[in-house]
């Protein structure tokens, strides 16, 4: 079966959630979808709450030319309705973090990417 773009990104993510989890994180929600932004993951660790912006590409650098501003404003407009979703996580330290992934290379966890 060939890869489709839809079917290499659910892969990207799956690759990013074992990663997140390989670090102690606990994932709380997958591809949380709202009328204003997705965010592709909502992770934990001890009081820490990180928005998690996946991108695969070719490289690393180009991954990370992807996240632009309008993709940022998504991320956090969609994170404060998970918020209000979920209140049991205002106290928690926050971050919008990136996970760049490329063919062949270590994913790169960018902490407070924006």
């Amino acid at each position: 079966m060939p890869e489709t773009g839809h079917r290499k990104g659910l892969l990207a993510e799956l690759k990013a959630k074992s990663f997140l989890r390989y670090h102690g994180f606990r994932i709380l929600a997958e591809r949380f979808k709202t009328s204003v932004g997705e965010i592709d993951i909502v992770a934990k660790k001890g009081d820490m709450v990180i928005f998690v912006e996946v991108k695969l590409r070719k490289t690393a650098d180009i991954a990370a030319e992807a996240i632009h501003a309008r993709n940022q404003s998504r991320v956090r407009n969609a994170a404060e309705l998970y918020l209000q979703q979920y209140p049991e996580y205002n106290q928690c330290e926050m971050r919008f973090d990136a996970l760049l992934l490329a063919p062949g290379a270590w994913p790169q966890h960018i902490e407070d990417a924006f």
